[in-house]
């Protein structure tokens, strides 16, 4: 058996936890199955996270990592407003359809029978994604391209619409892309 640089094999749990994930009608993930699919011993699980809890932080690091390393270069990149929020917007559901597994993190479905600061993680993770929407309207208010006083209210109708989508993509076992029809309905909120 090949032997495994430091920080591989956590790196190898993580994505066979994320690949576990992407069963839409998937039981729930143990570290047994886990520890199966991966051929060791909970043993070997255990003396790279001290927790089940532990692995679904570390996914949920790489989300929020991912996520807010894309949502900066975006603001980065783009200075117009409205056109950072239709980019972030894209980013997010793009990001849910290539990684059907994280998507279910994202949404709590598969952190429903783990620790509750799990979802609180999550639900920060939302309320982060929103702020960072609003101050994309505020930079297109500044541009006379969208209103100062709507800015809070269409960021969290652009957060909803984002939860929702990642819903039904997980919902429809990965069938619904989060993606389609989406540039219409973004610039009826964006309009």
């Amino acid at each position: 058996m090949a032997t495994t640089k430091p920080g591989e094999r956590k790196l190898q749990i993580l994505q066979t936890l994320a690949e576990m994930l992407e069963h839409p009608k998937g039981e729930k993930v143990t570290t047994a199955a886990l520890a199966a699919r991966l051929e060791v011993s909970e043993a070997a699980l255990y003396r790279h996270f001290a927790s089940k809890a532990q692995m679904f932080e570390g996914l949920i690091e790489f989300i929020e990592s991912t996520v807010f390393g894309l949502i900066n270069q975006i603001t980065e990149q783009q200075e117009n407003g409205l056109s950072q929020v239709q980019a972030m917007t894209g980013m997010l559901l793009n990001f849910a359809e290539r990684n059907p597994g994280m998507t279910r993190v994202l949404i709590g479905d598969a952190l429903v029978n783990e620790d509750e600061r799990l979802q609180l993680r999550m639900n920060q993770f939302i309320e982060r994604v929103e702020l960072a929407l609003r101050q994309s309207l505020r930079v297109a208010a500044t541009q006379g391209q969208a209103s100062e006083a709507e800015a809070a209210t269409r960021a969290s109708m652009i957060a909803s619409l984002v939860v929702g989508r990642w819903h039904r993509f997980a919902k429809s076992g990965f069938k619904q892309t989060p993606t389609d029809n989406i540039q219409a309905q973004l610039s009826i909120l964006l309009g």
